[in-house]
């Protein structure tokens, strides 16, 4: 698979909140950098992908721009009040056909009451000062 193909992939497994299948495009120590949190590694992926899952009702890729090792995502969020509509990117760096690297852009500022429901604490790099 390709990089466009697995980032396809893998925003069909968020979007149908079958995060088991999300498991198999990660990389073990994948970084994960966004406006609420950084993470590393897979476990600590997965389970901010369990939350998140639960916090949006529809997830719509608008389009998606690929090289040979990255991929651009802009996607549309539906999310339940007082969220409501949410535009986010994700820019991913994808090798040996995983993806190492997730970086999100968005605004934060909905999703702030629900921060500590998403990132566990005590894997939110942002909070330990080890970046």
């Amino acid at each position: 698979m390709n990089a466009a193909a697995i980032a396809k992939a893998y925003y069909e497994a968020l979007r149908n909140k079958t995060v088991s299948e999300i498991d198999q495009y990660l990389h073990a120590d994948i970084r994960f950098i966004g406006p609420l949190a950084e993470l590393k590694g897979k476990e600590a992926i997965l389970d901010a992908a369990r939350k998140f899952s639960l916090a949006f009702t529809q997830l719509t890729v608008r389009a998606s721009f690929s090289s040979e090792y990255q991929v651009m995502t802009v996607y549309d969020l539906e999310c339940p009040a007082p969220i409501g509509h949410v535009r986010a990117a994700a820019l991913m760096d994808i090798h040996k056909g995983l993806i190492e690297r997730i970086e999100l852009f968005y605004d934060a500022r909905p999703f702030q009451p629900k921060k500590e429901e998403i990132f566990d604490a005590k894997n939110n790099l942002l909070n330990s000062g080890n970046q």
